[in-house]
């Protein structure tokens, strides 16, 4: 399939000239201390710019604590670092009421989730109400402190990280939460080459970890409205859809790998694949979105929302294996 550069007006390709360019800034500021995580920095500005959630899994000393600070670093944005641990109280996270004997009152006295940018690590670390009070905040962009309902600051952008190793101390997370991740990242090692980059800048009793900032955050906005408009070709829309369905249906579509999946992608993931899509368009310089834009972001969307079977974990079947069944099966229309 094609999609006519045509269909977009002018006007857009030159928006998103200018605004892409942008955000190829804020790559190059991530980039003076952060070394070979590209794919990471991308990703994470794919969830910045869709306004979704990300959850970074790796193993430690990836540098995913350091890449989030550093893009808020970047950002003109608030920022907030949250260590989950299991005696974690969602108090500590929400934050509290405060009662003043003099006039027999109480004042809200905020925590840390009221920030733009804010990084759950070890998300997996924290028991269940702490969990429940961090879904509220992400779905509702709100939380409830006593009896009052307090919106949170614009953007918020929860960058959550786990450990995929160590289970020790851990809980797993609700699949209600996770879904309400919009990607999930499986952060890998860097190459020899940029390994040795990242000894030649880092190893130093005072490495550089931080930068100034180059955007502001209604340029931010600004951008968002611009992927808002990007063009979106209806067998494009059908093509995502079929990738959902899919996952919930796949002999229908000629895939014999039932067995291996319990549950399936929500109607959630599509509606993300649409959004993330035109955002990935928006990175390539791009007034309108291809198959190929939605074949690089659906792994990211779709992995973990397909739930495997007993069996497929049996045989050492994991997510994106079956995703990257579905990428090569169905059809293009």
């Amino acid at each position: 399939m094609t999609t006519t550069a045509a269909t977009p007006s002018p006007e857009l390709a030159r928006e998103v000239d200018r605004h892409s360019e942008l955000i190829r800034r804020l790559v190059e500021s991530v980039e003076q201390v952060v070394v070979g995580q590209r794919p990471m920095v991308e990703k994470l500005l794919l969830g910045l710019l869709c306004n979704g959630h990300v959850l970074l899994e790796g193993v430690p000393g990836l540098a995913k604590t350091l890449t989030v600070s550093v893009l808020a670093q970047s950002l003109h944005a608030q920022f907030s670092r949250i260590q989950f641990t299991p005696d974690l109280l969602p108090a500590d996270l929400l934050g509290t009421q405060i009662y003043d004997p003099r006039d027999h009152s109480f004042s809200v006295r905020k925590g840390p989730i009221f920030a733009n940018i804010v990084l759950a690590d070890e998300i997996n670390r924290a028991p269940a109400k702490v969990q429940s009070a961090l879904l509220e905040a992400m779905q509702e962009r709100q939380v409830t402190i006593g009896d009052q309902s307090l919106p949170l600051d614009e953007p918020f952008l929860v960058l959550a990280t786990q450990n995929p190793i160590e289970q020790e101390g851990t809980y797993q997370l609700p699949e209600a939460q996770v879904d309400r991740f919009m990607l999930k990242l499986r952060i890998d090692y860097p190459d020899q080459d940029e390994e040795r980059l990242i000894v030649d800048r880092m190893a130093s009793t005072r490495p550089v970890t931080s930068v100034e900032p180059v955007i502001e955050l209604d340029e931010i906005a600004r951008a968002r409205e611009v992927i808002d408009r990007i063009y979106l070709d209806p067998k494009v829309r059908d093509y995502i859809v079929a990738l959902a369905r899919a996952s919930r249906d796949p002999e229908r579509h000629g895939l014999k790998i039932a067995h291996l999946i319990d549950f399936g992608a929500s109607p959630r993931a599509s509606i993300n694949m649409a959004i993330a899509s035109r955002a990935q368009a928006f990175l390539a310089g791009r007034a309108y979105v291809t198959p190929g834009d939605v074949k690089e972001v659906a792994p990211e969307i779709l992995r973990h929302r397909i739930i495997l079977s007993y069996e497929a974990h049996a045989e050492g079947i994991t997510s994106d294996d079956v995703i990257e069944r579905l990428l090569e099966t169905v059809p293009i229309q």
